[in-house]
């Protein structure tokens, strides 16, 4: 069995959300070339939630930035939905972003002076969507994350769980087909980490995303339904129950 990662018969009866042809990333290191990532191939299929883990200077984030569309590879295709993304131009690269993509960071990176529910507004009403159905979806989703009785609080009144939730939904507001997350608990306490971790999985189970998320947190890659790492830039898959 080759090392790069494999899908299952019942895998491939599933749409390809994602997909990740070749990828190649290298960074200049003086005279030196730093490999990065090698010739790297990964398909997400729909409703399926993909670890990532790694030590740090793996390169997670560097793939979770070029599978996010934020950085170009040096070689190889990224393709989300069956739409091919390498090639288009940047504005286009933007619009696909903010339509089929959803992010969530380490550090929640909410707007100080907005609401909750305005956090969640916002990227809806840039994307064209009205502010009333906009309002009603930020309601819904803060609901489904319990937090149905904090929207009008801004972030400075929110617990760091709490905070976390609003970046959640945030990313979940433009209904995108992919969802990345880069080490989403990683600012919480072990407890607070678990519960928003569980409504996270529980969202996009729901939803039918695709996700890929980076943690170093072996517990909850354990969850999952598969978990890669990055090993001297290829990608290799790991037996989720031989991580705790």
């Amino acid at each position: 069995m080759s090392d790069q990662v494999k899908t299952t018969a019942q895998e491939r009866s599933r749409n390809v959300v994602l997909r990740l042809d070749k990828i190649d990333r290298v960074f200049n290191q003086g005279p030196d070339q730093l490999e990065i990532l090698k010739s790297v191939n990964l398909d997400i299929h729909e409703g399926e939630i993909v670890a990532l883990v790694g030590p740090s200077g793996a390169g997670k984030s560097t793939l979770l930035q070029i599978a996010g569309l934020l950085e170009k590879p040096d070689g190889g295709l990224v393709s989300i939905g069956g739409k091919r993304s390498t090639d288009l131009s940047d504005l286009a690269r933007t619009e696909m972003r903010s339509r089929h993509i959803g992010f969530v960071y380490q550090y929640h990176h909410l707007l100080p002076e907005f609401s909750a529910i305005e956090n969640v507004v916002i990227p809806q009403m840039i994307a064209g969507l009205k502010r009333s159905e906009a309002e009603e979806r930020a309601l819904e989703l803060l609901r489904c994350l319990g937090l149905e009785n904090r929207g009008e609080h801004r972030p400075a009144r929110l617990s760091g769980g709490e905070q976390q939730r609003v970046a959640i939904a945030r990313a979940l507001a433009n209904v995108p087909d992919v969802l990345f997350a880069d080490e989403p608990t990683g600012n919480l306490d072990p407890q607070t980490a678990e519960i928003v971790f569980g409504m996270l999985m529980q969202l996009v189970r729901e939803t039918g995303l695709a996700s890929l998320i980076a943690t170093h947190n072996p517990e909850l890659a354990s969850q999952m339904d598969r978990v890669v790492t990055l090993r001297d830039g290829n990608l290799v898959e790991l037996d989720p129950a031989n991580l705790t």
